[in-house]
């Protein structure tokens, strides 16, 4: 596919694959969580971050590999898939390293941590980049359908 057969995914487009992709991740993580540690582990507001050893593997771990695996394999999230988008290397716009995919998930942390300034980014960078996305040299694209802007892979 040619660079001007596409276009950049914008904010709310990736809003909607986010909440796809958190719904799933749910489905997974829930019942084991429920079964190791009971219904309280959604109900108590004063537990810790992570619970212990279990917790720390489906919350953390089990997302974290399954999103970059994603990403390195489909180029997209089953959220980015129902929307059309791939995530992509920013130069050559051919599919990401496991180095990028692993700065990209990392990035999240430091995209959300300043009250999600680094998300907010999507909706005013021209490529649409996020901070975890500029991080790891990424930008989400799809098919063009109906933005006027053309994608441009380089340092353009």
């Amino acid at each position: 596919m040619i660079a001007d057969d596409l276009e950049y995914v914008g904010f709310w487009p990736r809003v909607g694959a986010s909440i796809i992709d958190t719904i799933i991740v749910m489905i997974i993580t829930a019942p084991p969580l429920i079964w190791l540690y009971g219904w309280e582990y959604y109900t108590d507001i004063d537990r810790p971050l992570v619970d212990g050893p279990g917790d720390f593997l489906i919350s953390w771990l089990l997302p974290a590999v399954g999103i970059v695996w994603f990403w390195l394999r489909k180029e997209a999230t089953p959220g980015k898939m129902a929307i059309g988008a791939r995530v992509v290397d920013a130069v050559t716009g051919r599919a990401i390293s496991a180095r990028q995919g692993i700065v990209r998930y990392l990035g999240y942390f430091v995209s959300t941590l300043p009250l999600c300034l680094g998300l907010l980014w999507v909706a005013f960078d021209p490529r649409k980049q996020g901070w975890h996305d500029k991080l790891a040299g990424t930008v989400v694209v799809r098919s063009r359908n109906q933005g006027p802007q053309p994608v441009k892979f380089g340092n353009g």
